[in-house]
């Protein structure tokens, strides 16, 4: 068993999340029991996270739980119900807060159902490439950023983002689907390129291949 916290485990190939909501399988996912904690297993197939804890070689990966952290490209809230389960825990008694922005108003909606038992969770609709979106919503830079936005550009967008939200040796990471950039073939290299040239540490290049096709996570520190 690898433990990533007292909150999150590799047990066998399966990741697993200590169940901030006990009895409930948000999409499906298997529930077990281990004495008074219940645990959720993380789908790496609907994850991009939970794929890149299974297959990174390089810890730092997961927020210290009870900080702030931002998420750009939200989704419905399958990534950010587990990232709950480690940054907040039950009735958030970690004290963590998860600003979650996304541009669609079906995702933001489903956001905000998921935030009524999970408090910690602060859906924001907005653009992640307008700054002014998410501004009011941060009283200071925070230590862990995670951009999961596939459209062309999401580098630069990236870069933009951490310079104006991410704090001094703080954690980025960046979800690439290279089918989203204009040049398919080189757009893992012009990533990787361009984030150094931006100042940013190369912590780990995690290709998600098997269980999301294209996508490659960055770990950066600025």
């Amino acid at each position: 068993m690898i433990s990533f916290s007292d909150r999150v485990r590799i047990d066998g190939r399966s990741l697993w999340s200590r169940n901030a909501v006990k009895g409930v399988s948000l999409r499906g996912e298997r529930l077990k029991k281990d004495g008074k904690k219940e645990w959720r297993q993380w789908n790496p197939r609907a994850s991009k996270l939970g794929a890149g804890l299974l297959k990174a070689s390089e810890s730092g990966l997961l927020p210290e739980p009870g900080s702030v952290c931002l998420y750009l490209g939200s989704g419905h809230g399958t990534t950010i119900s587990y990232l709950h389960d480690h940054l907040c825990a039950a009735k958030n008694h970690l004290g963590g807060t998860i600003v979650a922005v996304d541009i669609s108003s079906r995702c933001i909606r489903d956001l905000i159902k998921l935030s009524k038992t999970r408090p910690g969770i602060l859906p924001v609709l907005g653009d992640c490439r307008q700054s002014e979106h998410i501004s009011p919503f941060l009283s200071a830079k925070v230590p862990w950023l995670f951009q999961d936005v596939s459209q062309s550009g999401q580098v630069e967008m990236f870069i933009h983002s951490c310079h104006r939200f991410l704090a001094e040796k703080g954690t980025g990471i960046l979800s690439l689907k290279s089918a989203s950039e204009r040049d398919t073939g080189s757009a893992f290299e012009h990533a990787q390129r361009s984030l150094l040239e931006a100042g940013f540490t190369l912590v780990e290049r995690i290709d998600l291949s098997g269980w999301e096709d294209q996508h490659v996570l960055f770990h950066v520190v600025f």
